[in-house]
């Protein structure tokens, strides 16, 4: 069981801009979508309580929009500068608020307190650094139609969750692995190539497992990792594109 689990942690929120027009932003009509409205909050808003009603004492919050800044203080949230990608915001965060670190995304639109708190449980404790991922059928099930890019292994078909747990000060080893896949995210073959020759037989013959490949990444980087599976199918729905945001919004106005 991680250290922070059933206790409180410390948190970040990953607000920043990729440059350019948003086309979710766009869509509905605001200037960042950390700030579009679902059921009367922000997805700012709606991460911050989430994250709140889990455990967390202390949370900040990576922008690089004015307009979000001042939502991020009126929700008296620490306030960060992104950097130039993720992972960099990352590294900043674990500046400010040390480890164990929690980091989102402010596009978890549906995020909630339960999924947060079994993550920290199911942590592994010897892990530097963990990820919530679901499989195809767990999210397939919860939202059925929904398009996700999923990692494909012998253990199932997967899907990243946004929810990130830097345990220990060595994490910090897993951000230029961390910006590598970020450049690679759609292309999985070219995330286990960097495993060795011998690995990537493994993934192309269909027998290398997620929790192998990302323990190997793990030991590549220094530092033990850990793939955690979630029960929670919508924890893997985030809101990348605008049909994204329309299911999230009929998954709110559902009974």
């Amino acid at each position: 069981m991680s250290a922070s689990a059933g206790q409180g942690f410390s948190a970040l929120i990953l607000a920043g801009s990729r440059g350019g027009v948003d086309p979710v932003a766009a869509y509905a009509g605001v200037s960042h979508k950390a700030l579009i409205e679902l059921d009367g909050q922000t997805l700012l808003a709606r991460v911050a309580k989430a994250l709140r009603e889990a455990g967390a004492t202390q949370i900040a919050v990576s922008v690089s929009d004015d307009t979000v800044r001042a939502a991020a203080t009126a929700l008296d949230l620490t306030v960060l500068t992104a950097a130039s990608g993720p992972s960099c915001s990352v590294r900043d965060g674990i500046e400010t608020l040390g480890t164990p670190l929690l980091v989102t995304t402010a596009d978890h639109a549906l995020l909630r307190p339960e999924w947060i708190t079994r993550f920290l449980a199911d942590a592994p404790a010897h892990a530097d650094v963990a990820a919530l991922l679901a499989r195809q059928d767990v999210i397939e099930a919860a939202a059925p139609g929904t398009r996700r890019t999923y990692l494909r292994f012998a253990d199932g078909a997967w899907s990243g969750c946004n929810l990130f747990h830097f345990a220990t000060p060595r994490s910090v080893a897993a951000l230029d692995l961390w910006a590598q896949v970020e450049a690679d995210r759609k292309r999985p073959w070219r995330i286990v190539r960097r495993l060795g020759i011998g690995t990537l037989v493994r993934y192309m013959s269909g027998r290398l497992t997620l929790v192998a490949a990302l323990a190997h990444l793990g030991r590549l980087a220094g530092l033990h990792a850990a793939a955690v599976a979630t029960p929670f199918g919508l924890a893997a729905v985030d809101v990348d594109k605008p049909a994204d945001l329309d299911l999230v919004r009929d998954l709110i106005a559902r009974p």
